[in-house]
């Protein structure tokens, strides 16, 4: 039996979708997802009790999926089963992104589940390769690709970052722990006239099983109300939720949408 440990959106609905058997749903309180049931909503101080609970209830795998930012946590709240697990825990909240997500996951491996990525469940969700708005890119915003990846590059090896936006050869924006929808929400006004471009991809080495890079409609329409020319993803290593009203977004704002190819 699978087990989603889920957070917000789309995505935990889809996997679950894709599957022969219903899997067991474990949400984060506070991270419920979109048209999906919780069979049980657990907190991060009482993780413990819950691989218990998935042990008692014949999980043997587990899958992440889902946005989750990371929750508070109040020791006084610890139970007793999960007090073992809080010198990981504390060392995870205290690292980058894939850093965490490596600690969290080796504590459900510890215990005997095998880790699954949504990908690996539903791969119809992992962006195609391809133009898939009708705007294309321009020469200015080929280079600034360019230099977005270089960028992305340097800072994967510091654990920072999934996403950058450049426009007119200046970086605006970089991604860090406030994710893409922080990042798009306080990028300076410039940004509109140097037809700024955030290209998404996973940092280097990052560990796709439970934080691929995702975009989705929502995205298409907070990079638009930022002022951004275009949005360039990794075609098979970013999950793209919701393809065709992604596209419809993204034409309606003249938008380029760029799904190239990894590697």
């Amino acid at each position: 039996m699978l087990a989603l440990v889920s957070g917000r959106g789309t995505l935990p609905a889809q996997v679950a979708q894709a599957m022969q058997t219903p899997p067991l749903v474990c949400v984060l309180e506070g991270f419920a997802p979109t048209g999906l049931e919780a069979d049980i909503t657990f907190r991060l101080e009482h993780l413990g009790t819950l691989l218990s609970e998935m042990s008692d209830r014949g999980v043997t795998e587990v899958c992440f999926c889902g946005a989750i930012e990371r929750p508070p946590f109040d020791p006084a709240a610890l139970d007793v089963a999960t007090m073992p697990l809080v010198p990981v825990m504390m060392k995870a909240m205290g690292s980058g992104d894939d850093s965490a997500l490596r600690a969290v996951m080796s504590l459900f491996e510890e215990k005997g589940f095998r880790i699954r990525a949504a990908h690996e469940i539903a791969p119809e969700v992992l962006a195609p390769v391809g133009l898939l708005s009708k705007a294309d890119l321009t020469a200015t915003m080929a280079e600034d690709i360019k230099r977005a990846d270089d960028v992305l590059g340097a800072l994967g090896a510091l654990d920072v970052g999934q996403g950058c936006v450049v426009g007119a050869g200046q970086v605006w924006g970089i991604e860090t722990i406030g994710g893409t929808d922080h990042m798009l929400g306080s990028l300076p006004e410039g940004v509109r006239r140097a037809e700024a471009v955030l290209v998404k991809a996973p940092k280097l080495e990052q560990d796709l099983r439970a934080d691929m890079p995702t975009i989705g409609p929502e995205t298409i329409s907070a990079a638009a109300a930022a002022g951004l020319a275009g949005i360039v993803i990794s075609a098979g290593a970013v999950i793209l939720l919701d393809p065709d009203e992604t596209r419809k977004r993204a034409d309606a704002n003249g938008l380029v949408l760029l799904s190239r190819a990894s590697g």
